[in-house]
């Protein structure tokens, strides 16, 4: 594990402070350990890994990120609002990506509500969100993140369900890019929101 920046990153918070794995059990579990553990993160902090042997998707299924060069992280975010304001969040956020891809790489990507990435009617991407909630306000919310960009081999059980950018487009991806423009553009949502 070692602390990494990313070029291109203008938000205060989101992505400040990133921890990247070559490779972990999952991510998403990472955050919860940190924070169970009350070891301190910042608000805004992203897990990132290049292979991951135990992803989590949504419903406790696996998120296969079993090769190296896709892009899965989480992020950590410490909100203090009512349930009822991050309820379009996934949304906004599988909205982000689909316009990343598009206005750099003329990937189109469509949205399966609420949480799936889909070209051509397979599976690409996908968004986790687990909240822990006092009440009715969120203290903790954490987004789980898993896009195909390199992949070219599936598991027996999404092989005619999933694909890669790559597999469909042909063309190479800068994860770094996409990664600290989603940081950009999340955060200006969440200020816009008054989430952050």
């Amino acid at each position: 594990m070692k602390r990494i920046e990313l070029d291109g990153l203008v938000s205060k918070v989101i992505g400040k402070e990133i921890y990247y794995y070559d490779e972990i059990d999952s991510t998403q579990k990472e955050v919860w350990r940190r924070i169970e553990g009350h070891k301190e993160l910042k608000n805004g902090t992203i897990i990132l890994a290049d292979v991951q042997t135990a992803g989590v998707g949504t419903h406790g299924r696996n998120w296969y990120t079993s090769q190296k060069g896709n892009i899965a992280f989480s992020i950590v975010i410490f909100p203090d609002c009512k349930a009822d304001k991050l309820k379009n969040v996934t949304k906004e956020i599988a909205k982000i990506f689909v316009d990343i891809f598009h206005d750099f790489y003329k990937v189109e990507i469509e949205i399966k509500p609420p949480n799936d990435l889909i070209i051509n009617k397979r599976k690409v991407g996908g968004i986790l969100t687990e909240t822990k909630l006092s009440g009715e306000d969120v203290k903790i919310l954490v987004i789980g993140v898993g896009i195909n960009i390199t992949k070219k081999d599936f598991e027996e059980d999404i092989k005619y369900s999933a694909t890669s950018i790559y597999k469909e487009y042909k063309i190479k991806v800068n994860n770094d890019l996409i990664i600290s423009e989603f940081c950009n553009r999340f955060e200006r949502f969440l200020n816009r929101e008054n989430i952050l």
